[in-house]
């Protein structure tokens, strides 16, 4: 049984994909710029906000200027409506209880800004998490592994004992760059496919299947 899992937030613990998409979508057309589709925004997300905006953004306007811009309408829409739709994936509060109650630590490592990460986690999971670490300016984001390695020290335990979990390439890539066992989910905004191919260690289709693994119960690969 692993000692403390670290989690993924957007399309691993929280189904966020449709107000990040409103988001960007209202920022857009503000600029006279094409929207696209909740379904194409999947495979725009997993490297932090700031890269999201980039790719959404026709490639002749991927000036400074209209980087800036898109910021300017994105952050302030985004934060008065990220609750419209969002919300945990089926099973995740109740898989997070149980663990919790097992003594496992619990964390959560994102390419989503420092303070948003914290104040969207608390809000969802309140007293449920060990840590929390989101990306801050300056630093590189995920797969970089430092904040998991930070985080995994602060819990004093080895790489043996920690799982990571998330739901794309760039999550089970900062799991091994961090030296942990990566594991898979398929409920999130990637395919299995990508995750295979990432070389996922697990691959859990509902979180009955994440606690088997996390507990020890299973030792199904994602081969």
């Amino acid at each position: 049984m692993y000692k403390a899992v670290i989690f993924d937030l957007d399309g691993t613990l929280l189904d966020t994909i449709g107000d990040l998409a409103n988001a960007a979508n209202h920022a857009l057309s503000c600029m006279g710029c094409p929207t696209f589709s909740v379904a194409e925004y999947c495979y725009m997300v997993g490297n932090g906000i700031p890269k999201l905006l980039e790719r959404c953004l026709p490639e002749d306007r991927r000036t400074p200027e209209d980087t800036a811009r898109i910021a300017e309408l994105f952050f302030p829409y985004y934060d008065e409506h990220k609750q419209d739709t969002t919300k945990p994936y089926c099973g995740i509060p109740e898989l997070l209880g149980a663990l919790k109650q097992r003594g496992v630590k619990l964390g959560v490592v994102s390419n989503k800004e420092n303070t948003l990460t914290k104040s969207i986690v608390a809000h969802y999971f309140p007293d449920t998490f060990d840590a929390v670490s989101g990306h801050v300016p300056g630093t590189p984001t995920k797969p970089d592994p430092h904040l998991v390695n930070a985080m995994r020290g602060g819990f004093g335990l080895s790489c043996e004992e920690v799982l990571f979990v998330g739901d794309s390439n760039v999550d089970i890539l900062t799991a091994h760059n961090a030296s942990l066992a990566g594991c898979g989910v398929l409920w999130g905004f990637r395919t299995k496919q990508e995750l295979q191919s990432a070389g996922a260690d697990f691959l859990a289709a509902d979180t009955a299947q994440l606690s088997a693994v996390i507990c020890g119960e299973s030792t199904a690969s994602a081969l």
